[in-house]
């Protein structure tokens, strides 16, 4: 077997990606993973709790991230990104770029880049709730353990103080783009999601009134490692929050918008409602929803948050969030479908269930694969590129895992001929 049918690409180093790479390394392939973040672990990072067992993610992760650096069959890029792939299965040419870090392996985190600069950038971890300065390391548990320089400051003085603030020579300012080529016998598409852009939806107030955020922005809000260390307070001003309206379909199950159902969002709402509820024991939580998708082992998990008579769920279709200028908080106004009513309640704050927008929606890679009308990859024939994980539909952690498991094995049986 030649040199190149027994490796294999996997573009994407969130959770599907990761375990893609230390599956297909530990059945014996040589990997190469890319991501373009200058991170691995994706948006799971992101994540305060898994439902329905409400552990945090950091130990998964942890894990994950043993395996790989522990694994001698395993390359990775960060800052990475794929700019092609030719060639045919068993026998394809890959070209990746990698883009400068400005910082070495001389790195120890120390942190003294950092305290030498001045410039701020937006927190991507944490949705732009808060700051990170210009050398940054990206998250507490992020691999490779190592800061960034971001490229607003190279060619500045600011970037040279970088520099001589480190006593290991680790910030490299002289750094520039690499680009490598590799032979592969198999590639694993694994880009995973976006939340949908809610702004969009008019009417819900995303981005105009005040005190109303997404649910992917919520779960850094209560995460301990997040912007206001996992107290859960009201943007505009800081009040914490005793009242919250979970609105499920933020532009979902919408012909305008999102026409399909993303699946999890009742779940993670649910999750987060129990997030209110134990921060501050006299909140309440108000969960608006079109129907409650709980299947299979999640029933129970419904059942025990719905057994909460501070979390009150109502079948409702949100109409209007508008501020409320009483309270400081927002009005959420609907129809109650099951009363035959009107829904008018004022909040702390309203968090709207965004749907995964998978990342092969706005750019579609030059692939032998097909793509339904929203973008998910539907097929990828009999080629040796293997989709996985939320490319292929929207898909909570656990099934990611079992989606990327497979397809670690579909692509590298296809290395072999298969």
């Amino acid at each position: 077997m030649a040199e190149e049918e027994r490796k294999v690409l996997v573009v994407g180093g969130g959770i599907s990606g990761m375990t893609a790479a230390v599956e297909a390394a530990e059945a014996g392939a040589e990997v190469i993973l890319v991501e373009r973040n200058p991170y691995l672990g994706g948006r799971v990072v992101s994540l305060n709790q898994y439902f329905p067992k409400l552990c945090p993610p950091m130990c998964g992760l942890e894990i994950n991230f043993r395996r790989i650096k522990q694994n001698p069959r395993i390359t990775c890029h960060t800052l990475a990104e794929v700019e092609s792939v030719s060639g045919a299965p068993g026998n394809y040419q890959v070209k990746v770029t990698i883009h400068p870090r400005y910082v070495n392996d001389n790195c120890t985190a120390c942190g003294k880049c950092a305290e030498a600069c001045e410039t701020s950038i937006p927190n991507q971890v944490n949705y732009g709730m808060d700051t990170v300065k210009a050398a940054y390391l990206p998250h507490p548990m992020a691999y490779p353990f190592k800061f960034v320089l971001d490229p607003e400051i190279i060619g500045t003085d600011e970037a040279q103080k970088c520099a001589d603030a480190c006593a290991y020579g680790a910030v490299d300012l002289g750094m520039g783009p690499e680009s490598l080529t590799y032979n592969v016998g198999a590639v694993v598409w694994a880009t995973g999601w976006s939340p949908y852009t809610v702004e969009k939806v008019d009417y819900l107030g995303m981005g105009t009134v005040p005190n109303v955020i997404t649910s992917v922005m919520f779960e850094r809000l209560a995460a301990f490692n997040g912007p206001t260390a996992g107290k859960i307070l009201r943007p505009s001003d800081g009040k914490e929050v005793k009242s919250v309206a979970f609105v499920q379909c933020a532009g979902s199950r919408d012909e305008n918008h999102l026409a399909y159902c993303s699946g999890i969002c009742c779940l993670a709402s649910l999750k987060q409602a129990t997030y209110v509820r134990e921060r501050c024991p006299d909140s309440t939580a108000y969960i608006y929803y079109i129907d409650v998708r709980a299947m299979g082992k999640y029933e129970d998990f419904y059942t025990k948050v719905d057994q909460d008579d501070n979390v009150i769920l109502t079948k409702s279709k949100i109409a209007r969030i508008s501020p409320d200028p009483e309270s400081g908080g927002v009005v959420v106004e609907g129809e109650d479908i099951a009363a035959g009513g009107k829904v008018r309640q004022v909040v702390d704050l309203a968090v709207l269930a965004v749907g995964m927008v998978p990342g092969t929606a706005a750019t579609k890679p030059d692939l032998e694969m097909t793509y339904d009308d929203f973008g998910f990859v539907t097929s990828s024939g009999a080629s040796g590129i293997v989709p996985a994980g939320c490319v292929k539909a929207p898909m909570e952690v656990a099934a990611s895992v079992q989606d990327a498991t497979a397809a670690a094995l579909k692509a590298v049986h296809r290395t072999m001929g298969r």
